[in-house]
């Protein structure tokens, strides 16, 4: 593995690694906070997030934090500073750190999070935005925003139940309730959890298997699923008949159907 990055000099509390088949690690680097996001690591990550956006040659990306925790979500020290704040004012404010961190959804590649401890309010928030999740079997995960007196952000309401269902968002928002990482699979809140020091191993070698996929046809999949997949049946057909002929109009095409022939991997190109 090499860490090439993206201006690493500029990235403060955030690491990024990469492999040679397009895998690409951003770890959260703060864990004396417990990865909390501060404003350097955010401003970093939006820097990250431009850099990965505009790299045809990354094929998945994971995220992860450094030491216990995953991530304890946005620093709220300096809300208790500014009291007599204005409403607009603190939109202001949220709005760009909610569009900074969800970024992630606008990558074209599979996004990967590798939750290997606690993910808590923005921090889960985070984790929902990627396309798939891998946590440790004892991370805690909660978003217990009305416990603090405020109402949830980072499109929690709508992340939450996109991926586990409406009646598992209502118990966690409402309750506040926390759920280990194995009590989360069963829910479908992850998709499975493992040891805690096996889940960044998992986690990368799903993202290699998903890298290794034709790259145009992984990107029109991930397409076709977001926002809960296609509005309606007809919907989901229309769309199929595109983009699987802009698929087999494509040398990867070719490709994988030589390697079927020839009993080998296929090496896909994006072409």
């Amino acid at each position: 593995m090499t860490d090439q990055g993206y201006d690493d000099a500029r990235l403060t509390d955030l690491r990024i690694e990469r492999r040679d088949s397009g895998v690409v690690t951003v770890t959260l680097a703060l864990p004396d906070r417990r990865n909390m996001m501060s404003a350097a690591m955010t401003d970093s990550w939006g820097r990250a997030m431009a850099g990965l956006r505009a790299d045809p040659s990354v094929r998945a990306v994971v995220v992860t934090g450094e030491g216990s925790a995953f991530c304890s979500g946005g620093d709220v020290s300096w809300i208790g500073h500014t009291p007599d704040a204005s409403i607009d004012e603190l939109r202001e404010r949220m709005l760009p750190f909610y569009r900074a961190w969800l970024a992630i959804r606008e990558l074209e590649v599979v996004t990967i999070a590798a939750i290997n401890g606690a993910a808590i309010g923005a921090g889960l928030a985070l984790a929902l935005a990627c396309d798939l999740r891998y946590a440790a079997q004892d991370a805690k995960l909660a978003v217990p925003f009305t416990s603090l007196g405020m109402h949830a952000g980072m499109a929690t309401t709508y992340l939450l139940p996109e991926v586990a269902g409406l009646a598992v968002a209502r118990e966690m928002l409402l309750t506040g309730r926390v759920v280990t990482g194995a009590e989360a699979a069963g829910l479908g809140l992850v998709n499975q959890a493992f040891p805690r020091e096996d889940v960044l191993a998992e986690a990368l070698r799903i993202a290699e298997a998903v890298a290794a996929a034709a790259p145009i046809a992984t990107r029109l999949t991930k397409v076709a699923l977001q926002g809960g997949g296609h509005a309606s049946f007809g919907a989901a057909l229309q769309w199929e008949a595109l983009a699987q002929p802009v698929t087999l109009a494509t040398a990867d095409l070719q490709e994988g159907l030589a390697a079927q022939r020839e009993r080998r991997a296929p090496r896909f190109t994006g072409r």
